[in-house]
């Protein structure tokens, strides 16, 4: 079977809610292959006590096709832009990148509890 490639940039609440979420699915289609936080948040923690590695924007944009879906949990637009330039300058036409809009849609088809509510942000691209 093949495995989903996964990266997630921001693991706040909503990224570490969603990065629990997957790892429940672990050997279920989704291989996490990146994750990057530059803060000391639960889904930091989350994904180190996982033994997965932190890594940086430019070391998850550098793994290329290792990558099939990058999911932007930050909810900012400079990281957005950011993501997409860098994706860009690579030449990557392989990964997908994916909002929290994405991110809310999966948890409510297969988490049993909602993503978290953060009021003011923007979730589109």
């Amino acid at each position: 079977m093949d495995h989903q490639k996964i990266a997630i940039i921001g693991l706040g609440r909503i990224g570490s809610a969603f990065l629990g979420n997957l790892l429940a699915r672990s050997g279920r289609g989704v291989n996490v292959v990146g994750v990057a936080e530059a803060s000391d948040t639960p889904g930091r923690q989350l994904a180190i006590d996982a033994g997965l590695t932190i890594a940086t924007l430019d070391e998850i944009v550098a793994l290329g096709s290792g990558v099939d879906i990058l999911f932007d949990l930050t909810g900012l637009p400079e990281v957005r832009r950011e993501i997409r330039e860098k994706l860009m300058a690579q030449d990557n036409h392989h990964t997908v990148v994916a909002s929290e809009t994405i991110a809310r849609l999966i948890c409510s088809l297969t988490a049993t509890d909602d993503l978290p509510e953060i009021a003011g942000r923007s979730i589109g691209y």
